[in-house]
């Protein structure tokens, strides 16, 4: 998912160094300088880039690099968030904690830890790990009998082993992609989501701009600007997640400091309203940031393929046909049942004057 990132940094002109896993390294062979490091290890990165002494570093649709930028941006005096506040980002129960100071609307919460407590909470519940994103581990309960193996396969597919249960919010989901200068937040599109059935709510579609009510909208737009003053995002972009009730009350399900991954931040932001968000990112690591300018108001949006979506193939499979789509791609001959968003095999990207119905 960095690929957009640094194909966007060397159009500009800029070095690139890259660090990740040899093993499915999309950007090896694309950056001007590849290391076999994980990102999860920041002292080792902290070296190298202390050697190169660079001039700023960022990362997108990805809250495990997350804490190693900010280490690495903190201990080089380079623009970054606090590493408190990154990791806080990227946990799940800190994040809820804090939203609790900043009275921001989330659902009740409470970490799986040896002696947890469900008995004051309303079925349903969904079960997460506290770590990771992409739908993976997650899981929404009918039944108190089936809390126990929840729990083991979010704690299971989390970094540190650690899951979160909260109450179950019923309604459609959006999310929000926003980017921040010295503490300021300029949202720039509410995107509308198309999820799998329960009990995995992986995404299935997301469409700009957001086709909810205004009021609702503004309701988004403020609790958006509460949640990132909690986590204290001073510098870069961030996503957050939101469901909306029958009622029109919203919760704030998550928030991530950088961009939204799925195309969305790198892609549909740019086709619905102009501003080319990974520019952005790259311009505020760089301390070179400028008010963004939202100079477009078309549809944008993305379908992806599964086995619950398989009527797509065709239509990715000629996408010649469709003036709307602009980029379209196979990325597995197996149409797989999805329990989190690695299992999709597919997707096609559109830009239109009304959203693309199917």
């Amino acid at each position: 998912m960095q690929l957009p990132l640094v194909l966007k940094a060397k159009e500009m002109g800029i070095e690139t160094h890259c660090f990740a896993w040899e093993e499915g390294a999309v950007c090896k062979g694309i950056s001007d300088y590849y290391y076999p490091i994980s990102i999860l290890d920041k002292v080792e990165i902290l070296e190298i880039c202390k050697q190169v002494a660079i001039n700023g570093i960022t990362t997108i649709a990805s809250d495990a690099a997350v804490p190693t930028v900010s280490f690495v941006a903190n201990e080089m005096k380079l623009i970054g968030n606090k590493v408190e506040d990154a990791l806080a980002s990227t946990d799940k129960y800190w994040m809820r904690q804090r939203f609790v100071d900043y009275s921001v609307s989330s659902p009740k919460f409470v970490i799986a830890d040896e002696n947890y407590s469900v008995e004051n909470f309303r079925l349903p519940l969904i079960v997460k790990p506290t770590d990771r994103s992409g739908s993976r581990g997650v899981k929404k309960i009918e039944d108190l009998k089936q809390l126990s193996e929840a729990v083991k396969r979010a704690q299971n597919e989390s970094f540190s082993h650690q899951a979160i249960i909260e109450e179950y919010v019923s309604g459609p989901e959006v999310s929000v992609e926003s980017i921040s200068w010295e503490g300021k937040h300029y949202i720039l599109a509410i995107t509308d989501k198309v999820t799998t059935e329960e009990p995995y709510f992986v995404e299935l579609q997301h469409h700009q701009p957001s086709q909810l009510p205004n009021e609702v909208q503004q309701k988004i737009k403020h609790e958006t600007l509460k949640a990132l003053d909690a986590l204290n995002v001073i510098y870069g972009a961030s996503h957050a997640e939101f469901k909306i009730t029958s009622e029109g009350e919203v919760y704030v399900i998550e928030v991530g400091a950088r961009m939204g991954g799925d195309f969305i931040g790198s892609h549909l932001v740019k086709l619905s309203t102009g501003y080319d968000f990974l520019k952005g990112v790259i311009d505020v690591a760089l301390g070179d940031f400028e008010a963004p300018k939202l100079n477009k108001t078309l549809c944008s949006g993305v379908y992806f393929l599964c086995k619950e979506t398989e009527d797509i193939e065709n239509i990715i499979q000629n996408s010649e046909k469709y003036p709307e789509i602009i980029e379209a791609e196979i990325t597995d001959t197996e149409l797989h049942n999805i329990q989190c968003s690695a299992d999709r095999s597919g997707y096609f990207i559109y830009q239109a004057e009304k959203r693309f119905k199917l």
